[in-house]
């Protein structure tokens, strides 16, 4: 009987347990695109538009678009897109940032 009772117990921990790491996970993912949504609104959105409509072209790959957010990227007519590396831009936010773009809003 006690065997039954304590193997009860670890299965419905494991259970409670599984479940706040997904929540977590939840959470750290909302936390991230949200972070991305402000980021974009405060350095993006005066060229690229509220719903980067303009001057982006999503076709790209990810990795070149990572590149030009971290790098910059010189245009036929001005204004250049600037390199937000030397901003304090990590490559994850740029990453983040892309995939907030590139997402339906």
């Amino acid at each position: 009987m006690i065997g039954r009772l304590t193997k009860t117990v670890l299965i419905t921990a494991g259970m409670i347990l599984a479940a706040v790491a997904m929540i977590a996970s939840a959470g750290a993912r909302t936390n991230s695109q949200e972070d991305a949504a402000a980021l974009f609104k405060s350095k993006c959105v005066a060229c690229h538009g509220a719903t980067a409509e303009k001057k982006f072209d999503a076709t790209k790959s990810e990795d070149d678009l990572i590149q030009a957010i971290l790098k910059g990227r010189k245009m036929e007519k001005p204004p250049n897109m600037p390199g937000y590396e030397e901003k304090g831009i990590t490559a994850e936010q740029a990453k983040a940032l892309v995939n907030f773009m590139k997402s339906p809003k």
